[in-house]
């Protein structure tokens, strides 16, 4: 007999809330800054940046959030009713371009 039947469970527990944050998360987020402040903070991320880019752009893909909410309205121009598609000589200059 396992241990939910044993409690007459009739499936898991209702486990950490929705949105609580993870006690051990927590304390390892907590480490981490504060040995960056040891470090020097922002001064040293950005020493970090030019020694080492490509893991600084890694660092912020993992910090950033991976999708951005935006709410806006555009009514800066008449709104796009016609595209053409023209084949210019790469030579020519933009005077020549133009319609």
């Amino acid at each position: 007999m396992n241990k939910q039947t044993q409690n007459n469970l009739r499936g898991p527990g209702p486990g950490r809330p929705a949105g609580s944050p993870n006690k051990i998360n927590a304390g390892v987020k907590s480490m981490i800054l504060g040995a960056l402040d040891d470090l020097g903070g922002q001064t040293w991320l950005v020493e970090q940046a030019k020694a080492d880019p490509r893991a600084f752009m890694s660092l912020l893909a993992r910090v950033l959030p991976s999708e951005i909410s935006l709410d806006a309205t555009v009514t800066a121009h008449e709104p796009i009713t016609e595209i053409r598609r023209v084949i210019v000589d790469p030579r020519a200059t933009i005077e020549e371009v133009k319609p």
